[in-house]
């Protein structure tokens, strides 16, 4: 089956309590392992805020990607949808399914009256930095995390 065969099996949707498991697989790939329990409970949390959205990528009945996302608010600047988090399944990359996300994620966007969508990737993910500049996302700026534990 050719990519633009396998393209036009493609389907993008809400992501739902359901995918639990796939999610978790995936977060693993991206090197946030989580068990399904836990994504369960995510994904329960996340259904009930109307600032956030996550889609799923499914192919053949099969989830072979996720992006979530949401609605940033802050005095210093204008609202923004941060794209979270955006992974493809190996061997399912470079068919368009992460483009195919990223649209869902600006058309809820733009749902959302909200005219930017951001990412922030970590400096050692370079492929990603070049499948985000393909897809016309612009660098715009580079800074440190820091973070502080509470427990």
């Amino acid at each position: 089956m050719t990519a633009d065969n396998r393209s036009s099996l493609l389907s993008v949707r809400p992501l739902d309590i359901d995918d639990a498991e796939a999610v978790s697989s995936l977060s693993t790939q991206l090197g946030y392992p989580c068990d399904a329990a836990t994504m369960h409970e995510r994904i329960h949390r996340l259904a009930n805020s109307p600032d956030r959205i996550a889609f799923v990528a499914v192919l053949e009945n099969i989830v072979v990607g996720w992006a979530d996302a949401s609605i940033e608010r802050h005095l210093q600047s204008p609202d923004v949808v941060e794209l979270g988090g955006l992974v493809v399944a190996e061997g399912h990359r470079g068919l368009g399914i992460g483009r195919r996300l990223c649209e869902a994620v600006e058309e809820w966007a733009v749902r959302q009256e909200i005219p930017r969508v951001r990412v922030r990737s970590q400096i050692k993910r370079q492929d990603a930095h070049r499948f985000y500049l393909r897809d016309g996302y612009e660098h715009v700026k580079t800074s440190e995390v820091f973070e502080k534990r509470l427990d």
